[in-house]
């Protein structure tokens, strides 16, 4: 078993260890004042996620000092002194109203709306209304169980995603995108990938998706849709996807081999990564644990080495913001900034 794959089975590790619990539910509180948060110089070291809202005011999630908000003058820490349920951020959504969404995964699973004046934890109901709404908006649950939220603007269902017939094995649910066609997908650890089209769920296992098949793997901890239309669940292939008008055969998909280790090696151990974006360019940038930054350009892949005192550092994320600049979220050095030739460290 190779170096990366160690690292990033022991980061995985890491995460299950701190995983979520699932929590009763939380009433909503009320909120009479503008939360001012706390005026800070920098950072926190550990920087999970990252978001532009719509009026352009970045959000950095961290591991264990809440959310950061930098409006291009000032910095603003806010933490569970000023409503947050948990200093922990594992994603950040908004919706089209602006309002935003903070996800915390420890050591229990909520969701907490920020108005822009303060903080609601959501109450969940528990529920089987799957529907596919383009205005919904859908959030990971806790780790160790098979549910998810979706929040219609009113209420946040509790949802359980069914097992996958011919691997019928306990998973969780680590990631989840929208493709062009609206269509939503489960990425899990480990029983692979699912779409939701709004009737049906259709599943690439496992087998079909990890390059380690089941040896404890990483999990489809990112997906992407690329410029042809075909995905990527952060491996080195990608999947053709038909649907229900072009389906002729009894799968939904076409697994085809694709660019291979990101290192250009026929057996090397860059075949799976943490994080992908897809660019203003449709070039595809891949991050990996502790072996930088790849991109992929649909002929040439080029490596960008994310340093500190010669050291490669550990990297979660990758994102792309309102006028198309890269970021990356790290694990103990605060967020990058792609300057156009280069990741630097981002200072306010």
């Amino acid at each position: 078993m190779h170096l990366l794959f160690s690292i990033i089975l022991l980061l995985s590790v890491a995460l299950n260890l701190s995983s979520c619990h699932t929590k009763t539910t939380i009433q909503p509180t009320a909120i009479q004042n503008t939360i001012k948060g706390d005026t800070v110089n920098q950072l926190g070291k550990s920087i999970m996620v990252i978001h532009q809202d719509q009026n352009n005011n970045y959000w950095f999630g961290s591991w264990d000092t809440g959310v950061y908000k930098y409006d291009g003058e000032t910095l603003i820490n806010y933490t569970t002194a000023d409503g947050l349920a948990n200093n922990r951020i594992d994603a950040i959504d908004e919706d089209t109203s602006g309002n935003l969404y903070f996800t915390s995964c420890h050591p229990y699973s909520t969701i907490v709306q920020f108005n822009g004046k303060g903080f609601t934890t959501l109450e969940s109901t528990p529920s089987k209304d799957w529907r596919l709404q383009s205005t919904d908006l859908w959030f990971k649950h806790a780790y160790r169980n098979e549910k998810v939220y979706r929040y219609d603007g009113t209420i946040l269902h509790e949802l359980n995603l069914a097992q996958p017939s011919n691997f019928p094995v306990p998973f969780e649910v680590y990631s989840i995108y929208k493709d062009s066609r609206n269509n939503i997908w489960f990425g899990t650890n480990p029983v692979g990938v699912c779409r939701y089209d709004g009737q049906s769920f259709e599943w690439i296992t496992e087998e079909d998706v990890t390059e380690f098949r089941n040896e404890g793997a990483n999990g489809v901890r990112s997906i992407t849709e690329d410029k042809h239309g075909d995905f990527w669940f952060n491996t080195e292939n990608t999947y053709s996807i038909y649907d229900s008008s072009t389906l002729n055969s009894k799968n939904f998909y076409t697994r085809k081999e694709s660019i291979g280790s990101l290192d250009g090696q026929p057996d090397g151990p860059l075949d799976e990564y943490l994080s992908i974006v897809r660019d203003d360019n449709d070039h595809l940038w891949f991050v990996t644990y502790l072996d930088g930054v790849w991109r992929y350009d649909g002929t040439a892949i080029k490596h960008y080495t994310v340093k500190e005192q010669s050291e490669q550092i550990p990297i979660f994320s990758i994102y792309k913001d309102n006028i198309g600049q890269l970021w990356l979220g790290t694990h103990e050095h605060g967020a990058y900034r792609f300057n156009g030739q280069e990741f630097e460290r981002f200072i306010p």
